[in-house]
């Protein structure tokens, strides 16, 4: 008797693969740590190595170099001859932190967002309704409406199809949504022996890349804001690095309206991660700084712009990735005067918070 049979089959190990592949993974979490630092981070890779003996007498850090290079990873072709990531690191890195943060995902269809909303769309959907002058006719639903036709005029005779015996298929809404993601670089980001804005960089990378994938129909814009504020690329991201700057809450809130005021999409929202109070604000050509407790001046004109983004139905979800009590009380009156949300957020849990917002911002019109 003829047949097969089948043995578990084990894949040949390359060492020198498997050693490549692991100091990568090491060496794009340094080069985001580093902000973007190629040098910086092969010198902390090579301490590591020292340490924790990452490489083998076949494969040393020096052949990691020479692989990133031929690879496309690192380049020396630059004016002063120094190490650089190129755009596959640049686009690496944020897959990276897709799968880091995101990493449960599954991939749907490419396109726009599910709502609630039925009407004309692109995606034919479950709901029927009767026939109404106007309706397309590839969404008359054949079976249904020939079922009708049998059910109200019976088998004998000639058979009849009336306008009445019409069903249509409802399409699926499908919403457009444009984010405008403010990001905190005020010095306070990296005090206290704690790293706040690489976990910031790793979610804003990581929802660029899921919106660019997933979403390609929804824009995303990137701006960072400490005594001033201004607009990155999201390639920019993994060299950004705090300043010794305060925060200008207002100046982000205001480039954040004024570039969602360019997009056509009508559903809008600004994401805000943030770990402090508004400290600063620019009058004239001076700054108004005042770095102790919650100044009043500061705070009216921040809850000014928190109300105009609400009559222009453009919500504003806080993240605070600090839990002080007159931090909380800010965020609540900030929320409440703009009607969004806030979410008080370790670094941990920073990217799930931001995702869930805005997959259940993807299923309402605002």
């Amino acid at each position: 008797m003829k047949g097969f049979r089948f043995t578990q089959y084990i894949p040949p190990q390359d060492p020198e693969k498997n050693t490549f592949e692991n100091l990568l993974n090491i060496f794009l979490q340094l080069v985001t740590m580093t902000g973007g630092d190629a040098a910086e981070a092969l010198s902390w890779l090579t301490n590591l190595d020292k340490r924790y003996n990452l490489t083998n007498p076949n494969y040393g850090i020096g052949d990691f170099i020479e692989d990133l290079k031929s690879k496309g990873y690192l380049t020396e072709e630059n004016q002063k001859g120094e190490f650089k990531i190129t755009g596959k690191a640049e686009q690496t890195i944020r897959k990276s932190a897709l799968e880091e943060i995101f990493g449960k995902l599954k991939r749907g269809k490419s396109g726009q967002h599910k709502t609630t909303h039925s009407g004309q769309g692109e995606e034919r959907g479950s709901d029927r309704r009767a026939y109404e002058f106007g309706d397309n006719l590839d969404q008359i639903a054949l079976t249904d409406s020939l079922r009708n036709a049998q059910a109200n005029h019976g088998f004998s005779g000639d058979y009849l199809l009336t306008e009445n015996d019409l069903e249509i298929v409802e399409n699926e809404y499908r919403s457009q949504t444009s984010t405008v993601l403010m990001i905190d670089i005020s010095h306070s980001m990296i005090l206290y022996g704690e790293d706040r804005i690489t976990p910031a960089k790793k979610v804003a990378m990581a929802l660029a890349e899921l919106i660019k994938t997933r979403y390609p129909k929804d824009t995303l814009d990137v701006i960072v804001f400490g005594n001033d504020a201004w607009q990155i690329e999201i390639k920019d991201l993994p060299y950004l690095q705090v300043g010794p700057y305060h925060t200008n809450t207002v100046a982000g809130l205001e480039l954040a309206m004024d570039l969602l005021r360019r997009r056509k999409n009508p559903n809008k929202q600004i994401f805000m991660i943030t770990d402090g109070k508004p400290t600063c604000l620019k009058v004239g050509i001076k700054y108004y700084k005042n770095a102790f407790g919650i100044d009043s001046k500061i705070l009216s004109e921040t809850l000014k712009l928190a109300a105009q983004c609400r009559k222009l139905k453009i919500p504003v979800t806080t993240f605070m990735i600090a839990s002080d009590p007159y931090l909380k009380e800010f965020v609540k009156e900030f929320t409440q005067v703009n009607n969004g949300n806030a979410y008080y957020s370790s670094l941990k849990g920073l990217g799930d918070l931001i995702f869930e917002d805005y997959r259940r911002n993807r299923t309402k019109r605002f």
